[in-house]
């Protein structure tokens, strides 16, 4: 299945970071970085595992969507798109798995490669690329959270919940 562009010709207004959600993996909200720099979008991803479903590979990885936190790991698994080399801000270079994965920002879903890798020491858990962002977004640098953020309560309580349960 490759990328899917919006029918409608509006360009959405994005800052240069986000908080977005990942419907097809349940994760309500992950904070991202915007880089129209990086051509593909890069998730942080660990305990990465490939194995061959219904004679496809597929793999299993786990997602930690707070920043800075270990609490509310999701497990994935999804089929391989691709494999490719990638080069690291820092030069680097790191065979990746490939996967598609349904972004919603600012209130637009679109499908984007999503690359597998380690960012727990990078400042966002995910980056979504030029390519993601190619599909009808423009990118405001001097902008942040255009499309909301969680309530805090949320945030603290590490939940990815869209609201904190009624008190009783």
């Amino acid at each position: 299945m490759a990328p899917t562009h919006p029918t409608s010709t509006t360009a959405v207004v994005a800052g240069w970071r986000e908080w977005i959600s990942l419907p097809g993996i349940d994760v309500e909200w992950i904070k991202v970085k915007l880089d129209t720099g990086a051509r593909s979008s890069a998730i942080h991803a660990f305990d990465i595992e490939e194995f061959t479903r219904d004679g496809e590979p597929w793999v299993r990885f786990s997602v930690h969507p707070w920043q800075r936190s270990r609490e509310d790991s999701v497990d994935v698994e999804r089929p391989i798109h691709d494999r490719r080399q990638v080069r690291s801000s820092t030069g680097h270079v790191q065979e990746r798995h490939v996967v598609l994965m349904d972004i919603t920002l600012v209130g637009r879903t679109v499908t984007a490669e999503v690359t597998l890798t380690s960012r727990d020491q990078m400042g966002f858990r995910m980056l979504v690329g030029r390519e993601a962002l190619r599909q009808g977004y423009l990118i405001d640098s001097r902008r942040s959270y255009l499309g909301g953020r969680p309530k805090k309560a949320v945030r603290r309580r590490n939940r990815g919940l869209a609201s904190p349960p009624p008190a009783g």
